[in-house]
Order: C-alpha cells, then sequence, then structure tokens
C-alpha cells in the first residue's frame, strides 16, 4: 500500500496526460490487491452478488424499453434502482452474520427472514417512487395518475421486491447452509482421522515394550546356559529390536519382512525349548508381498509358544500357515492347547498380562487400518489344537 501512495504522489509531479496514466494503474493495483486478500468464499460471494444485480439491471431495461422510449435519464435511474437493491442485500447479509442468524432454529430463522424481506422491499419501494418523482418528473411521466393508481404501482413494486429479496436470501441461505455441512463434515472427517492416528500410536506404544519384555525374558535364560547361543540370540535380538523400531512408524509391512523377523523370534524360542517347539511352516509364495500391520504375525506366534508349547511338558507342533481365500489375506497360527481347559482360561484372565494385550492391540489395529471386515478370532478346531486366524480384506490399499 506504501508503494500506491509513493506512486500517486510521483504522479502529482508528471504531465497531467502521464500523471493519468500512473493514477489509472495505481487504482488498478489496489482494486486487484484488495480483491487478492478476500477468501474464496468472499471472492465468490462478490462475483455472484454483482453478475446477479447486473442481470437484474438489464431485465428491468428491457422491459422498459419494451414499453417506452429509452432515454439516458431512465438508464441512470435503473442504475440506481439496481445499486440500491445491491446495498440492501449487503447490509443484510453483514447483519445476518452480526446477530449469528445461521445458529438460530429454522422456525425463528424464517420468521426473521420474512420480516427482513419485507422491510427492505418497502425501504425500496419508497426509494423507487421517490426518486422517480424527483429524478423523472414523477412515476408515469407526461401522464396524469390517481391516488388509486400510485397505490398500486406501489403495492406491484412492494410485491415484485419482496420476490425479488426473499430469492436472494432463500439462496443466500442455502448456500450457506450447504457451506457449514460440509465444513462440519470435513472437521468430523479431520477429526476421525486425528482419533484413528492417536489410537494407533497408542496400540503401537503398548506393543513394543510387550515384545521386549518377552524376549529379554527368552535371552535371561539362556546367558547362563549357553554363552555362544546366547551371542546368537542377542543377534537375533537385535535384529527384531531394529524391525521394532523401524516398523513403528509405519502402519503395514510386507509379509516377508515380518516372516523373517518371526523366523528370528522362533529360532531364539528353540535354542530355549530345543526339542519341545517344532515349526511346520505353510505358507503361499503370493502372499509373501502382501501387508499386514507391523508385529502382527509376531504376535500370534508369541501366544502359541507361551501358551500352547510352554504350557505342554511334551511341547508340541506350531503351523504357521498363509494363502489367499477368497479375496482375503488368510493367516493361521495352530498349536496344541485347548481353550476350554483351566489353565487356558486362567491365561486368558491375564489380559492385561504381556501377550494378552499384544493380542488384543492386534485385533483393534486390524479394524481401524483395514475395516469391520478384517477380524482376529482365537478358536479351538481339533480336538487339543488351538487356532488364531486373521482375515485382512486384500481391498484395502497397500501403504
Amino acid at each position: 500500500m506504501s508503494s500506491s501512495a509513493s506512486s500517486l504522489r510521483y504522479a502529482d509531479k508528471l504531465a497531467p496526460e502521464a500523471a493519468a496514466v500512473v493514477r489509472s494503474a495505481t487504482l488498478r493495483h489496489r482494486l486487484a490487491s484488495s480483491f487478492t486478500y478476500l477468501s474464496t468464499g468472499e471472492r465468490l460471494y462478490w462475483v455472484c452478488q454483482f453478475v446477479s444485480w447486473l442481470f437484474f439491471y438489464l431485465v428491468n431495461l428491457t422491459i422498459v424499453s419494451a414499453f417506452a422510449e429509452m432515454k439516458p435519464a431512465v438508464a441512470v435511474w435503473l442504475a440506481a434502482f439496481m445499486l440500491v437493491g445491491l446495498e440492501m442485500t449487503q447490509r443484510f447479509r453483514l447483519h445476518v452474520r452480526r446477530a449469528n442468524w445461521l445458529q438460530l432454529p429454522l422456525p425463528r430463522l424464517i420468521g426473521r427472514v420474512v420480516v427482513a424481506v419485507f422491510f427492505m422491499a418497502m425501504v425500496h419501494t419508497a426509494f423507487t417512487v421517490l426518486s422517480s418523482m424527483a429524478f423523472l418528473g414523477g412515476v408515469a411521466p407526461g401522464r396524469s395518475v390517481t391516488i388509486v393508481q400510485i397505490f398500486g404501482i406501489v403495492l406491484t413494486n412492494l410485491f415484485n421486491m419482496s420476490i425479488v429479496f426473499g430469492v436472494w436470501a432463500g439462496l443466500y441461505f442455502a448456500v450457506q447452509t450447504v457451506r457449514r455441512q460440509r465444513h462440519s463434515e470435513m472437521e468430523r472427517l479431520r477429526l476421525e482421522t486425528s482419533l484413528k492416528e492417536a489410537e494407533l500410536r497408542a496400540l503401537k506404544s503398548q506393543v513394543n515394550p510387550h515384545f521386549l519384555f518377552n524376549s529379554l525374558n527368552s535371552l535371561r535364560a539362556l546367558i547362563e546356559e549357553d554363552a555362544p547361543r546366547a551371542r546368537e540370540s542377542v543377534t537375533r535380538l537385535a535384529n527384531m529390536l531394529r524391525y521394532s523400531l523401524q516398523s513403528g512408524q509405519l502402519e503395514t509391512v510386507p509379509f516377508e519382512d515380518e516372516l523373517r523377523i518371526v523366523e528370528d523370534y522362533l529360532a531364539l524360542e528353540q535354542i530355549r525349548h530345543e526339542n519341545r517347539l517344532r515349526v511346520r511352516w505353510e505358507i503361499s509364495d503370493e502372499v509373501r508381498a502382501r501387508f499386514l500391520p507391523p508385529m502382527l504375525l509376531q504376535t500370534l506366534v508369541e501366544n502359541a509358544v507361551k501358551y500352547g508349547i510352554s504350557q505342554r511338558r511334551g511341547g508340541g507342533e506350531l503351523v504357521v500357515a498363509a494363502r489367499i481365500d477368497s479375496g482375503n489375506l488368510l493367516i493361521r497360527v495352530s498349536n496344541p492347547g485347548d481353550l476350554t481347559h483351566p489353565a487356558a482360561a486362567s491365561a486368558a484372565a491375564k489380559a492385561g498380562s504381556s501377550t494378552g494385550v499384544g493380542l488384543r492391540n492386534a485385533s483393534e489395529r486390524l479394524k481401524l487400518l483395514f475395516g469391520e471386515k478384517a477380524r482376529l478370532a482365537l478358536r479351538s478346531e481339533s480336538p487339543g489344537w488351538v487356532t488364531a486366524e486373521v482375515v485382512i480384506p486384500l481391498a484395502s490399499p497397500a501403504p
């Protein structure tokens, strides 16, 4: 703005023609700058406002031209007729915003709008009659009119302008209602996204300490028994911790990456359980490039080892299977056990303990990431066997 003012001062020192050019360019720059500061919605309002009232002016100009000779004075009067309507609707809009009419219940809003529309129509009609008498020499120049005819002209103009202002108000409130609904919907979606991200962060913060606690317990048991194997375990544990930290920033990871960490985990557990832990892999090649939440498969396998293999004196076989089935990624981890056994019931009751937290979080993460069609179920199948089954819809987008 200071540059515009200096341009105007500079223009005063030039020749009259050059000064006029500079002043015109400076004023255009000011108008363009002011228009740029308006928001997108404000700019759209003013464009619609000017276009609609210009259309109103042209319609009236056409009607008058069809019934009488068009004189410059009449065209100017019609322009004033149009500008008064534009100014009144703008004042009405400012009052609506200051008084927060958009927050009112619908019955109270309708009542106030009807009164405001009728008031604007009366003011505009008064302007029309008085200005025509002062500017054009009467409501019907060149003809004598009676009081009844003047009264009819007033009523006609009052009715017409009530319709014009009513349509304007209806369109304005309709647009504002749609905009508020869209804004509310966007805020709701933004809030849901924020809550989803917060829940995922909270669940991940529980998964990592839970996994670390169980892994360190396994390593502590190996240090005194076999130092070389303990060093090997430290290497595998380091791989698992690195993966846990890196994948903690991701919503999903490739199945192939998760599988390598599970192999490290089972290798570490086999050092402790030796022949009591036997593993059978049934992994389809087509699932290796699919995506799943990080630490999901590891949590299922850890649960099977802790509550299946470790609870049995002779151990047992752990079966890890994954395949594509009916458009879903199907993961199954089976282990010896019985969900109806008292020991299993006692373990399930400890939902706040390490693996219980992991399974509960795994189920919640699945629903947050993949929707209600994703599920994790723990069930007894053939006698003496427990299976944890995960279903992930493949329609869900990869990261």
